[in-house]
């Protein structure tokens, strides 16, 4: 228990980083809930709206190492309160969107360099500042549990005032609801005030450059952010196409932000066992379960007509598998390569990601508008999970150290 007690002085931290990254994500999550009405009402197709988001997801993987090293540069304080004022900003020009640019500009590259600065890369680094080392997975669970909070509340809300008062004042509430980022950004940015981390032992100060180097010739860091393509691919399909996939099947509205819902509530849970699970097992192992996991369960749901029943608990299991990546992938970072560049080297991951969330959100609106389904769009998403699962598992097992980089020489004599 005593372990615990070194958590108080950094507690506003803590608390200010999960609450950024619970709004951040979940209201970002939810914005698939205003596909339906949105196109119809202004008048554009599916694919354009998917391309807002896809646009959302590489301005948000090419901005994110960027972010990531400018951190140590300026602080992390002022990149998430500028991040909370793009979210904000972006959001207001959605829910005023006339055409494809306001949906472009709103939802697309403002909330996507946004996220670049409110995301997990910064809020995981955050906490892994804050904390000692041999409490940093378990708490770096916790704050990406807390990250999941965010759909609980924003899906049923965005879904009950959209069927009551339209998508507009739906896409409104979530600003007002991103108002709350602001304290938070702040509360998060006392990270500053915290000691500069150190390099692992026997290394240097290392630039950028050096660091980005030693990673990208490291090959377990390359096969991870890899298969981080495929876990974005997944896990952006789902969010983007899923309401959409149930209006096809004639599925009521409503059972949409239910299954977002339940995919937050259970990310919880993911979140906080796996970032428990980290601390105990090989990381990249439990990624690799996780991705196999996953794809099996997309091939069971999406080979027969949902139900609500089967939409509920693939949701369920889905929400289990969400997020807990996101302890594991920090958490080996900052184990591997230390503390001082990992929100850049988380960045540089996460842009892999960020390419996959992109075919996801974009590839599946094009499968939908050539063929009339997303039977090809799904099939792909496991195949490629499949794969991802086991190449990771296999490097897990010949994971090396990177390379440090050379000390200084000793003084002769």
């Amino acid at each position: 228990m005593s372990r615990w007690t070194a958590l108080r002085p950094v507690l506003p931290i803590l608390l200010g980083a999960s609450l950024l990254l619970s709004l951040a994500m979940g209201l970002r999550q939810s914005l698939g809930l205003f596909m339906p009405p949105l196109t119809r009402d202004i008048g554009i197709s599916v694919s354009d709206f998917t391309i807002a988001i896809s646009v959302q997801n590489l301005a948000w993987g090419f901005f994110q190492p960027f972010a990531g090293a400018l951190a140590v540069r300026v602080g992390y304080r002022p990149l998430l309160l500028g991040g909370a004022v793009l979210y904000l900003l972006g959001l207001v020009l959605l829910a005023m969107a006339q055409g494809f640019l306001g949906v472009l500009l709103g939802a697309g590259i403002l909330i996507g360099a946004a996220m670049a600065c409110t995301g997990s890369a910064l809020a995981m680094a955050v906490a892994a500042r804050s904390v000692p080392p041999v409490l940093r997975s378990s708490v770096l669970g916790m704050v990406s549990a807390a990250g999941s909070l965010g759909a609980l509340i924003a899906a049923p809300l965005g879904q009950a005032i959209s069927q009551q008062s339209g998508w507009r004042m739906g896409v409104a509430a979530f600003a007002v609801l991103a108002l709350a980022m602001l304290p938070a950004a702040w509360w998060a940015g006392r990270v500053d005030r915290l000691p500069a981390p150190v390099q692992p032992a026997g290394g240097m100060q290392q630039g950028a450059g050096s660091a980005l180097r030693m990673a990208l010739a490291h090959r377990p860091f390359v096969v991870m952010s890899l298969a981080y393509f495929v876990c974005g691919m997944q896990l952006v399909f789902l969010t983007t196409h899923l309401p959409a996939y149930l209006d096809l099947c004639g599925m009521q509205p409503m059972l949409s932000a239910q299954a977002l819902g339940l995919i937050g509530g259970f990310n919880v849970l993911g979140s906080l066992f796996f970032g428990w699970a980290g601390g105990r097992w090989p990381k990249q192992m439990l990624l690799g379960l996780i991705y196999l996991l996953r794809s099996v369960v997309v091939v069971w749901y999406f080979r027969t007509l949902p139900t609500v029943e089967s939409t509920l608990v693939f949701a369920s299991i889905m929400g289990f598998l969400w997020l807990g990546v996101a302890p594991l992938v920090s958490g080996w970072i900052a184990d591997t390569f230390g503390l001082r560049w990992q929100a850049m080297l988380a960045g540089v991951a996460f842009c892999s990601h960020q390419l996959g969330s992109f075919l996801g959100a974009f590839g599946g609106g094009l499968v939908y508008d050539l063929l009339g389904n997303y039977t090809l769009a799904w099939q792909v998403a496991a195949t490629l999970g499949l794969a991802a699962g086991i190449t990771q598992i296999v490097f897990a097992f010949a994971a090396r150290p990177p390379p440090r980089p050379p000390g200084p020489q000793a003084a002769p004599g």
